[in-house]
């Protein structure tokens, strides 16, 4: 077995996985980083989670989004590049393979969402530059939630600054990952449909979820389902 495959033994079944970066993705409220958490409780590897409650910006963002989305873009922009950038200079032997809950790239697409076209073709430039000094994921997993089912998700986690969110900036936001989807030939995306499902209470669809990850994919989408 290649040493940076990990395998994990959950009643009957081993998973053996072939990556060494897991990326998960979704929108606001999709469960990406509860799905990290779990990852790492089965298989004890590290973790790269966005602190995005640090981003003070944030908060005044949610209220004047047109005066607040350069600087908040701008501040996770520079700390998802260091926390990847230190992650990844030291990385940890004893830990088989790495579980992020985002992707670099989603830097851009909310810039693009948030930012003026003057805004963004700065923000763009600095992204490129920064872009290029850490691997890209060997997997993506986008966890796609139909948007009425995201506002449940973040009416249920109460957190105040997210009051505001309405249905269609998430709307904006999933067209802009899929649209970003069609053209990453580079790294295997899988867009997985999970309307509604729980992989929390529920340890069958979770372990749908893992199987996922048991396989090697081509560059490109895949639109997968659960069950």
């Amino acid at each position: 077995m290649n040493p940076a495959e990990a395998v994990s033994l959950h009643s009957t079944v081993l998973f053996v996985l072939p990556y060494r970066f897991i990326a998960i993705e979704g929108n606001i409220g999709a469960g990406k980083t509860t799905l990290c958490h779990r990852m790492a409780e089965r298989f004890g590897c590290s973790l790269i989670l966005e602190q995005f409650t640090d981003n003070p910006f944030l908060p005044f963002f949610y209220e004047q989004p047109d005066r607040y989305a350069f600087p908040v873009e701008l501040f996770f922009m520079t700390e998802r590049h260091k926390q990847l950038l230190e992650h990844f200079a030291e990385p940890d032997m004893f830990r088989s393979f790495t579980v992020a809950d985002y992707f670099f790239v989603k830097t851009l697409l909310f810039a693009k969402n948030n930012l003026n076209e003057e805004e963004f073709r700065l923000f763009k430039r600095l992204f490129s530059v920064l872009n290029a000094t850490f691997p890209k994921p060997d997997l993506l997993l986008y966890l796609h939630r139909p948007v009425d089912v995201l506002m449940q998700q973040i009416k249920k986690r109460g957190r105040d600054m997210e009051r505001l969110i309405t249905a269609g900036y998430l709307e904006e936001l999933q067209r802009a990952y899929l649209e970003y989807f069609k053209t990453e030939d580079s790294v295997p995306v899988l867009v997985l449909e999970l309307d509604d499902a729980d992989f929390v209470g529920k340890e069958n669809v979770f372990q749908s979820i893992l199987e996922l990850f048991n396989h090697r994919y081509p560059p490109g989408v895949h639109f997968l389902s659960i069950g």
